[in-house]
């Protein structure tokens, strides 16, 4: 009871700090940035969010692109955004629902995870080459009873922060009424964007909590090649109408071989700063189903120059990127089997990563507190970080001798017909060198990553 009292008085509180942040934003952003900044650590609970507000402090000094960005974050959003999306992050999320997750995490004896990814539904409109999610059946969906109970249990435990994928799940006709029900969380959709229209945007602007995360590969070729012709003068209609309602939005893309080499290049990444997008991520592609691609990975070659490459983008240009797996410094490791996010499925498969379709219990008929307990995720948990050198974070493409163990220790079974094969044989052989030809690389690169790192913090 007590822990409750508590968690409505930091919400209040957070609220009013939140509404006096923005206040002093709109005023005079260049000359109150800094006053913001100080609100923001002396509310801060978790001492890392503390250390990350002294960072930001840091930067503004020397980075005007952050300025830009929070320039961004301000002008180009609607104030409905601002009362709801922003706010659900600072407030809820973090100021309220860190310490909640670590209170719950030390009552149960394992994690509460930050967020949880969902796929509603496994129907997508479009066929894309090498999704991840393609070899799910493809008319599975939750129905808005079950995830609405996912939500409300996980707002309990102190998770405020819901992503959801799919599937497409645009295509799932509950979202707006999750959303609405929802009001203090914020919802992240990992959506091919083609289905946004100016109704969706308009809908999106009015609930305010919802961010989406369209996918695309890089330019149109590149896109369409994937997805299909046409999809990405889809996307940029879609990110036209986010734009014009104020709706916070970013973009998701696969890394392949084929187009490592151009992706986050200056011109893709002013063009889609100049459409309205606030953020990306980037996943690089992983060989899963029945007959995975090798030959789509990127070279230990690529993903060292990804490295440098997304860290510039971040230093000099007024949008916020995150590439999985080489900003696993950022995470201190891997973050699935329950440490800070893991998967749903449409048919309510529990699976430690979007990536990794394996899974020990299920949803259905179970609660959270109970899934989050599941074998395979005390497996992981137990084993977290995998590699000292966090440029070597997943446990599937850099590390797979340890999913191999965590699959057998927790008789965890695939989740798909051929999730299994990398497990075996000649795919094991070939995830294996897969993984030491990227150790040999990943060594000296955490090396120079660490040197750079002392001298920075020789400068704050």
């Amino acid at each position: 009871m007590m822990s409750k009292s508590m968690d409505v008085g930091k919400r209040f509180f957070g609220e009013k700090v939140f509404n006096t942040i923005i206040s002093y934003l709109k005023k005079n952003p260049e000359e109150n940035m800094e006053k913001a900044l100080d609100l923001v650590e002396k509310v801060a609970v978790a001492p890392n969010h503390k250390e990350y507000t002294r960072r930001i402090k840091s930067q503004l000094q020397h980075n005007p692109a952050l300025r830009e960005y929070i320039n961004r974050v301000i002008y180009e959003l609607d104030e409905n955004v601002h009362n709801h999306l922003i706010n659900n992050f600072f407030v809820n999320a973090s100021l309220v629902g860190v310490p909640q997750q670590k209170r719950m995490s030390e009552k149960l004896g394992y994690s509460v995870p930050y967020t949880i990814l969902i796929d509603p539904t496994s129907n997508c409109n479009l066929n894309c080459k090498g999704c991840w999610a393609g070899e799910y059946d493809k008319h599975d969906s939750l129905s808005f009873d079950e995830v609405d109970r996912i939500v409300s249990e996980a707002k309990e435990l102190g998770m405020y922060f819901i992503a959801m994928s799919g599937g497409e799940p645009m295509m799932w006709k509950h979202l707006p009424e999750l959303c609405r029900k929802h009001y203090d969380v914020a919802f992240m959709i990992y959506t091919n964007g083609t289905l946004i229209d100016e109704k969706a945007a308009a809908w999106m602007r009015e609930a305010g909590n919802i961010t989406p995360a369209i996918s695309l590969e890089g330019g149109r070729e590149e896109t369409d090649q994937r997805r299909g012709k046409g999809v990405y003068d889809k996307i940029m209609a879609a990110m036209d109408h986010l734009k014009e309602n104020g709706v916070a939005f970013g973009f998701s893309m696969t890394i392949t071989r084929e187009n490592a080499d151009r992706v986050y290049s200056e011109e893709f990444v002013d063009h889609i700063i100049e459409k309205g997008a606030l953020y990306g991520w980037s996943f690089h592609y992983i060989p899963i189903g029945r007959n995975p691609d090798f030959s789509l990975m990127i070279t230990p070659e690529q993903r060292a120059a990804l490295i440098d490459r997304v860290r510039r983008v971040r230093s000099t240009r007024p949008l916020q990127v995150a590439d999985f797996w080489n900003d696993g410094e950022m995470t201190r490791g891997c973050i699935a089997g329950g440490r800070r996010y893991f998967h749903i499925t449409a048919n309510g498969d529990v699976e430690p990563c979007a990536f990794v379709h394996f899974a020990a219990d299920t949803i259905k008929g179970k609660s959270l507190k109970e899934v989050l307990g599941n074998p395979l995720f005390r497996a992981y948990q137990k084993r977290q970080p995998f590699s000292d050198n966090l440029l070597r974070p997943c446990p599937l493409i850099d590390n797979p001798e340890n999913l191999r163990e965590m699959i057998g220790e927790s008789d965890a079974r695939p989740t798909h017909d051929g999730a299994d094969t990398i497990l075996y044989d000649h795919m094991a052989a070939r995830m294996d060198s897969v993984a030491e030809a990227w150790r040999k690389k990943a060594e000296p690169k955490w090396h120079e990553l660490n040197e750079v790192a002392e001298k920075e913090k020789a400068h704050i």
